[in-house]
């Protein structure tokens, strides 16, 4: 009965301090998750404390300068000059928070295989100063399983009890940067919390801080496997849509045209559309995980596995064309050709290249003897395989009529010029459909 007590009286004590703003909010991870949810959570009225290892990210918060393109500097700014936000690489100070969200970075090792050593490594700093009434949220992707089979066993080896002392639950991220409409403050969030008072607790602290629906689910594993599913949906169709372009470029039907056709339908139909492949941290890392998690269940995802190889299979069909597209039109080899790219995001209008479908095309390209050079305002330069790729710092006419064909592989909406790039290039090739409101697309061809 000791044990129920203290759990209700601890339950009021913090629901009351999320309604009077007294809670202290922890953030782990201060990326492309992390630092917009401190944000948002310091905007709500809680004093936030944010959490990372790397001192160049840690000061320039501090300074009040934003390095995330959702993160309006002002407001990151304001907060810090308000004592609102601060953020340290000092994790001792976790033992000053009442709620903690883990959103660190869950990549794939070597062998393709997940690597949740940022997960652990956390959730072990959070065992160091765990303290009874403390609410503990993963937001990092992982495979359905990680928050009760990973996290709830090394927080409870400091002998604090789950669902008792300490609460426990996921919170599967859903930021898409770049997004003008959605962003971490109006996309409903999904909260699967271990037990009936992590999930309403948990849920109390995003519902004080968003300003959208907060969907409860019956546990962590379902929240896991939510993220699993959305992603894996986009994975599968974007998939579909894919293999749907390369067989309507065989036929010579425009499949940008089929695309507009069919979303006329007004039921039973979402278009997705095709492109050289998929980058960023979702798309092409959550079926690795969750495939990987099947495999325990002797389970195989056979479509998410076909669309996988799909995706996988764009950036070598991009070269491909971008090969016979020099042999058709100018009678000249892929080796020694000078290519130029543009945009290495893996998504329109960010500066994101995780992933990024575009460097697989550009190393695909230096395999075949094609030299390469890349336009990107968001991307002045990027690192891959040891090696830094420094871009032009401005598309002239000079750049455009130096190369041998011209390569849109992410598109840039507000600041590439296509008509200017059409009017000097010999060649176009589209692999975004960024160019169809040109009237004159004589030398352009699309994916």
């Amino acid at each position: 009965m000791s044990h129920r007590w203290f759990n209700d009286n601890n339950r009021e004590i913090l629901l009351k301090k999320i309604t009077n703003r007294e809670l202290v909010a922890g953030v782990i991870g201060l990326g492309y998750v992390g630092l917009p949810l401190a944000v948002e959570i310091a905007k709500a009225g809680f004093n936030t404390i944010g959490f990372d290892v790397k001192k160049e990210k840690v000061d320039s918060v501090n300074q009040g300068h934003s390095y995330i393109g959702d993160v309006a500097g002002s407001d990151l700014k304001r907060l810090v000059e308000e004592s609102i936000l601060a953020v340290t690489t000092d994790f001792s100070e976790i033992s000053n928070v009442d709620f903690i969200a883990i959103c660190v970075p869950t990549p794939l090792d070597a062998h393709g295989r997940p690597d949740i050593s940022h997960v652990e490594s956390s959730v072990k700093s959070i065992a160091r100063y765990l303290h009874k009434g403390m609410m503990v949220v993963l937001e990092s992707t992982s495979y359905p399983g990680t928050t009760e089979e990973i996290v709830k066993p090394i927080l409870e080896s400091t002998g604090l009890k789950c669902g008792e002392d300490f609460y426990l639950g996921f919170s599967p991220e859903r930021v898409d940067p770049g997004n003008a409409i959605y962003n971490i403050g109006n996309i409903p969030k999904v909260v699967g919390g271990l037990g009936t008072a992590a999930g309403e607790l948990i849920s109390a602290m995003y519902a004080a801080v968003l300003q959208n629906e907060v969907f409860r689910v019956s546990s962590p594993a379902v929240a896991e496997m939510t993220k699993m599913l959305e992603n894996s949906y986009r994975n599968v169709n974007i998939g579909l849509i894919n293999e749907f372009a390369v067989f309507c470029n065989k036929m010579g039907i425009s499949i940008w045209e089929v695309i507009e056709a069919a979303k006329t339908k007004p039921f039973g139909f979402v278009p997705f559309y095709p492109g050289p492949g998929v980058g960023g941290h979702c798309i092409p890392v959550d079926p690795c995980y969750l495939n990987y998690k099947a495999g325990e269940y002797n389970f195989r995802f056979s479509m998410i596995e076909a669309s996988v190889k799909v995706n996988d299979f764009m950036p070598e069909y991009c070269v491909k064309r971008i090969g016979d597209i020099l042999n058709r039109r100018f009678r000249k080899p892929l080796d020694g050709a000078r290519i130029l790219i543009l945009g290495v995001a893996y998504k329109p209008d960010i500066d994101d290249c995780r992933e990024s479908p575009a460097i697989r095309i550009i190393d695909k390209l230096h395999t075949e003897g094609a030299n390469t050079i890349f336009f990107d305002p968001y991307i002045p330069r990027f690192l891959h395989r040891g090696k830094i790729y420094e871009g032009v710092k401005e598309l002239t006419v000079d750049i455009i009529q130096s190369a041998d064909l011209v390569v849109v592989t992410a598109q840039t909406t507000h600041k590439a010029d296509y008509e200017f790039v059409r009017r000097h290039a010999k060649a176009v090739f589209d692999t975004r459909n960024a160019t169809k409101d040109l009237a004159d697309r004589s030398n352009i061809e699309l994916l």
